[in-house]
């Protein structure tokens, strides 16, 4: 098994340059580190930049190279419909089919099967736990479009309404053919609406699933051998609870099958905003200190830091184009936007200081004139700034970390993002 083309190393640790324990007396556990893959080398912390579909909306593969993303994460259910996971293959796998040079991450379809499932946003709730419905309940209007059993998922595909099936060994065959350098268990995401029993009933689905995607993972690498090697991470769920996310952690931190085990660990389901630290921390503090944690889906800069100082290695998140598409661009002080009527003579760049390529070629008023005459290129150029904003916030507590002033860097930052 060629496992050793993927590796972990740890840098400096953040309890040994800054404060010891959290506000609740549990252990910084933030460290900086590398991750080696086959198409490169992650510097960590890292922001992960999502690409669903091979692609980062509206901006080139060559941008996000220049403005300093070191991965890019695709979506393993969209590409299964379309153009389908042996294109990718024959294309040569992800990187080369989107001409990106640099690793990178696919997931697994487990959050597809949430909002199909429920037909709810596309983003999860962070503040709302409301258990008062019934787990299977859909929102208001939407079909059911997913239905989950233990075995695996049947869903409808949100193109063309044909019925398909995802199971752990499906999952995993998809994402081989897709050729990341890092992919994610199949597991079932749950939501804090969910009940606690059906919580842990989902959890132990999530824990068999696992096991099934190590086997079927291990068959896979030998199959395709002459293939580089790509890393398998566990999904660890159990919302809200610490048992469960407890539980999670050690019975996937510690899982092998036939001398295969994962080789790093997506923190995912349902997490409390308020929580979000206490939470990683949990999972962290269970799993093994020798392997890299990803946080699913965040990027807003006060999560960041959160996550950060409780032991995610790399996280991802569509906001920073998603919000791009609708005028809205990251400041030091705060997300603003863009489509106000204070821009229209403003001929500054977003961000005063910025070193991006709209910042160093454009004005806010040229790009306020785009979002009113409903022109392409303003998602583009906007979605390039909020990439690089939230990148280089990243390599920035990164850098502060190993020279022992990340506590004093996030102080300054928020202070000034989230003014009293």
């Amino acid at each position: 098994m060629p496992q050793s083309d993927f590796s972990f190393t740890v840098g400096s640790r953040l309890r040994d340059t800054g404060s010891a324990t959290t506000d609740d007396g549990g252990e910084f556990l933030g460290r900086t580190g590398t991750i080696s893959t086959p198409h490169g080398e992650i510097q960590t912390p890292a922001f992960i930049a999502v690409g669903t579909k091979a692609t980062v909306k509206a901006v080139l593969p060559e941008s996000m190279k220049e403005l300093g993303a070191q991965a890019l994460l695709a979506n393993a259910y969209h590409l299964y419909l379309q153009p389908g996971p042996d294109i990718v293959d024959a294309a040569g796998g992800l990187g080369k089919f989107m001409n990106w040079a640099g690793p990178t991450f696919t997931d697994s379809g487990g959050f597809q099967v949430m909002s199909l499932g429920s037909g709810f946003k596309k983003v999860i709730d962070m503040v709302n736990v409301d258990q008062s419905g019934a787990d299977d309940r859909v929102a208001p209007g939407k079909e059911r479009l997913a239905h989950i059993d233990d075995d695996g998922v049947w869903f409808k595909s949100h193109l063309d309404g044909s019925k398909h099936r995802f199971t752990p060994e499906v999952s995993l065959q998809i994402q081989h053919q897709l050729g990341a350098d890092v992919m994610f268990a199949f597991d079932e995401l749950t939501t804090l609406h969910n009940s606690r029993g059906y919580q842990q009933e989902a959890l132990e689905r999530t824990r068999l699933w696992a096991e099934r995607c190590i086997a079927e993972h291990r068959r896979l690498t030998e199959v395709r051998e002459a293939k580089p090697y790509q890393a398998l991470f566990g999904v660890i769920q159990g919302a809200q609870y610490e048992d469960q996310r407890r539980k999670a952690s050690r019975d996937l931190g510690g899982m092998e099958i036939d001398g295969m085990q994962f080789d790093g660990f997506g923190l995912g389901g349902a997490l409390e905003k308020e929580n979000l630290g206490t939470i990683v921390r949990w999972c962290c503090e269970e799993l093994p200190e020798a392997k890299p944690k990803h946080l699913l889906g965040i990027s807003e800069p006060d999560d960041i830091f959160v996550a950060i100082e409780n032991g995610a290695d790399t996280f991802d998140c569509v906001s920073p184009t998603r919000v791009a598409r609708n005028s809205a661009f990251y400041t030091p002080f705060g997300r603003k936007n863009l489509s106000n009527a204070q821009y229209k003579r403003d001929f500054g760049p977003l961000m005063d200081g910025c070193d991006c390529y709209t910042c160093t070629h454009y004005s806010r008023a040229y790009i306020h004139h785009l979002f009113k005459a409903k022109e392409m290129l303003s998602a583009t150029l906007i979605s390039i700034h909020n990439e690089r904003f939230v990148v280089k916030l990243v390599d920035d507590a990164r850098r502060s970390i190993d020279d022992g002033s990340f506590f004093e860097f996030k102080a300054e930052t928020l202070a000034n993002y989230y003014p009293a």
